[in-house]
């Protein structure tokens, strides 16, 4: 997969989707569209592109945009006709928070008028810039609940038609996700600079774990003797309950940078589990967003985006 940042900043990405598909790779884009015009689609489709996946903000063009920070939406309207034109499989993923979950029903509704095959209705997971909007963007158990009732409903109608994927955030669960299907067992991830990371969040999250790069070590060498490819591979980091725990080759302990971002110690048991010592920092933020305040923080913005456009 190609991701970002934005991949399309790159001009060699026709070059290394070809590269790609010559090791029979299957090779997929996501993007957020901009930058994307008839010929590069065309040149990407020729480099073999399998498929592409659109990231959405809302179905609703004046929220679309206040999220992005940038009048953006009617260009992915615009792009993922011209991906449908060319006969590249098209994807789009709804990034879902507090502010946009209800009105996931449109949302789908769009996927289906620009003839999507997959969606994702995504909601944000919290590394990165968005653990630092983590209490302007985690949504209330209750809409939570009905919009995967939403989404159930909606995989059922569309079934054989768009595969719909919907994805809970990770603090509503009480058992943690198996991270990667554990660490460095199948993923990896170089980054613009040739850093080689276990996970895509890593270099952020974890930042006493150092990484190698590709100018210095091949692939094969970091993959199976890299420190930081091994310091979470397999059982025998764990600490308790994981160590003894019947599940811990099934969730691996879950994810090593939510264990960081809330307990500063990536060793420790995923927070988001019902059996760690450290359980009560999620339901403590669990509880701020299920306050009956209906003040929401202002975003906090990458950048500072200049004022959209009248």
């Amino acid at each position: 997969g190609f991701s970002g940042g934005e991949p399309l900043a790159r001009r060699d990405l026709a070059e290394l989707i070809r590269a790609a598909r010559e090791t029979n790779l299957y090779t997929n884009l996501i993007t957020s569209a901009i930058g994307l015009d008839d010929d590069r689609v065309r040149g990407l489709r020729v480099a073999g592109l399998d498929s592409i996946q659109l990231s959405f903000q809302s179905d609703e063009p004046s929220l679309a945009d206040e999220i992005a920070g940038a009048r953006a939406h009617e260009r992915k309207l615009d792009v993922a006709a011209k991906i449908r034109a060319a006969g590249i499989p098209l994807s789009l993923n709804f990034v879902i928070h507090r502010r946009n979950i209800d009105r996931l029903p449109q949302m789908i509704a769009l996927a289906e008028a620009l003839g999507a095959e997959r969606v994702e209705l995504a909601n944000v997971q919290f590394y990165g810039w968005a653990f630092r909007n983590r209490a302007a963007l985690l949504p209330t158990r209750e809409q939570v609940n009905r919009a995967r009732d939403i989404a159930t409903a909606a995989k059922a109608r569309l079934a054989g038609k768009i595969d719909i994927f919907y994805v809970l955030p990770d603090y509503y669960e009480m058992r943690p996700k198996p991270c990667l299907n554990g660490w460095g067992q199948r993923y990896l991830t170089v980054n613009p600079i040739g850093d080689v990371l276990p996970c895509p969040t890593a270099s952020s999250a974890i930042p006493d774990l150092r990484f190698e790069n590709v100018r210095t070590h091949n692939l094969d060498w970091i993959w199976r003797e890299s420190e930081s490819f091994n310091r979470f591979r397999g059982t025998e980091w764990m600490p308790e309950p994981c160590r003894s725990c019947p599940q811990k080759e099934i969730d691996f302990g879950g994810c090593r940078c939510q264990a960081a971002l809330l307990t500063r110690n990536a060793a420790n048991t995923d927070p988001v589990c019902e059996l760690s010592p450290d359980r009560a920092v999620t339901d403590a933020v669990l509880c701020d967003a299920n306050s009956s305040s209906d003040d929401w923080p202002e975003w906090t913005y990458r950048t500072n985006p200049s004022p959209l456009p009248v």
